[in-house]
């Protein structure tokens, strides 16, 4: 007994600190259980309040007259309905949050609720909307959850519902999913119940006013000047490139940039499912895809699109990115004349970029032997570029390869430039350069008798 009193002493101390840190941690979690309680109810106070406000606003205003009025007048007789209301509901706030809620029911009236201030900020590039009290943006390659919230379901239903009016568009049970565009060229896709099991769902892709040049990628690391130079070359050669890279790897940011190093002498198409492309040159035919109406009817796709735009006698066809038959036609265009046309996929790497054209193919529903398709990929395409996005967020330009042809049934490719990494630094960024490989590409004749003329060492291994 002795010796377990000695021991029980010896130990105690370390037992009642260890009891005192877990009575201070649960005190800590009842308070941050309570903070976060508290946070929320002020937040339903606040949503309730603006809910309240919004529907006497609507007692109050014409809105009929509205639409005749410009924005600066409507949003001045928002602000003045606005305070009249809150002084009639006796809301006691400061001048700060009066002006906050006169801001949000500006939003509301004109804009798109809660997540207008997301699409005026223009570091995000994403805004996905899981639910009425789960909004998260993506910015600079990292998501984070916003503390915008819509009142309920029924209010992001509005917003929905407003969305898909202003381009013609409906969203209902019978059609739960839509795709439509902002009025800045964002992207839109909203799914709703039954489909979307915990509510409405809407996802906002942002497109800049001014896209990003070939300086802003060297400049952040996703090329560098080199791979700037060849990438020019090759599009001022007329190479048919493919551009490769998983969601949100910056294909659409690339096919920009390289479709600006087209010459402003010839004639450029465009299809798109979205049209996300901001081509500068003159002489620019857009043409987009349009979904079936309520009735199933009224469909273009993007294989119309290509087969349409061989007979406006292109110089370039662009296509944003293949998803099914057309590629087929596509390939065909490529290899009948219509030289230097540029489009995307989205893959992993290139060689699976190469597997998911011929998947494409099979889907124009064509009984086409594999070495036919594979014959047919092999001529028609020069130059598969890949992106990739790093875990840290960054996109970088990981391969540039050259299809230099068959061997078999395969088609053989080399490797011109590569992504290599040299590690993380302090800040948790990964260090990398894109880098050539030492190989000189087969297509370098065909630069120099388009009289382009590259640095004799731009393709020669340099250690870093």
């Amino acid at each position: 007994m002795a010796l377990l009193d000695r021991l029980h002493r010896f130990d105690s101390p370390k037992a009642e600190a260890a009891n005192a840190a877990k009575k201070k941690e649960r005190k800590s979690d009842k308070g941050d259980r309570s903070l976060e309680t508290t946070e929320k109810e002020v937040l339903n106070r606040h949503q309730d309040l603006k809910f309240r406000v919004h529907n006497r606003l609507f007692d109050l205003l014409d809105l009929a007259k509205l639409t005749k009025l410009s924005e600066e007048r409507i949003r001045e007789d928002i602000a003045v309905a606005t305070r009249r209301v809150l002084e009639e509901e006796k809301v006691l706030l400061t001048l700060e949050e009066r002006e906050q809620l006169v801001e949000e029911m500006q939003h509301e009236v004109l804009g798109l609720g809660p997540i207008e201030p997301l699409l005026q900020d223009p570091t995000i590039c994403d805004i996905l909307v899981n639910g009425h009290d789960d909004v998260f943006v993506e910015r600079h390659g990292k998501l984070f959850k916003t503390p915008a919230r819509f009142k309920d379901d029924a209010h992001l239903m509005r917003i929905i519902e407003k969305i898909v009016s202003a381009v013609g568009r409906r969203v209902d049970e019978t059609t739960p999913m839509v795709d439509a565009r902002l009025a800045d060229g964002s992207r839109v896709n909203a799914i709703i119940p039954p489909l979307a099991l915990d509510g409405p769902s809407v996802s906002i892709r942002r497109f800049g006013t001014d896209p990003l040049t070939h300086d802003n990628l060297i400049e952040v690391g996703a090329v560098s000047p080199e791979v700037v130079q060849l990438l020019q070359a090759i599009v001022k050669a007329k190479l048919n490139v493919l551009i490769s890279g998983g969601t949100g790897a910056g294909k659409t940011t690339l096919l920009n940039v390289m479709s600006g190093f087209i010459p402003s002498d010839e004639r450029i198409v465009t299809i798109e499912d979205s049209a996300e492309l901001q081509l500068k040159q003159e002489h620019v035919v857009r043409l987009e895809t349009r979904p079936a109406n309520i009735e199933g009817k009224g469909q273009i796709s993007q294989r119309h699109l290509v087969i349409n735009s061989l007979r406006m006698r292109p110089d370039r066809i662009v296509v944003g990115e293949v998803r099914g038959g057309e590629a087929l036609d596509m390939l065909q265009a490529m290899n009948t004349g219509h030289d230097g046309s540029l489009t995307t996929v989205h893959a992993n790497a290139p060689r699976d970029a190469l597997s998911r054209l011929e998947t494409m193919i099979a889907m124009a529903g064509l009984d086409i032997p594999q070495k036919a398709v594979r014959n047919q990929i092999a001529s028609a395409i020069n130059v598969v570029v890949q992106l990739v996005r790093l875990p840290d967020g960054s996109r970088r330009l990981s391969s540039l390869q050259e299809i230099s042809g068959m061997e078999g049934e395969v088609v053989t490719m080399q490797e011109i430039f590569t992504l290599e990494r040299s590690g993380i630094d302090e800040d948790g960024k990964i260090d990398s350069r894109v880098v050539p490989t030492g190989i000189r590409p087969r297509f370098s004749e065909r630069l120099r008798y388009a009289g382009i003329e590259l640095p004799s060492d731009l393709f020669d291994r340099r250690e870093r």
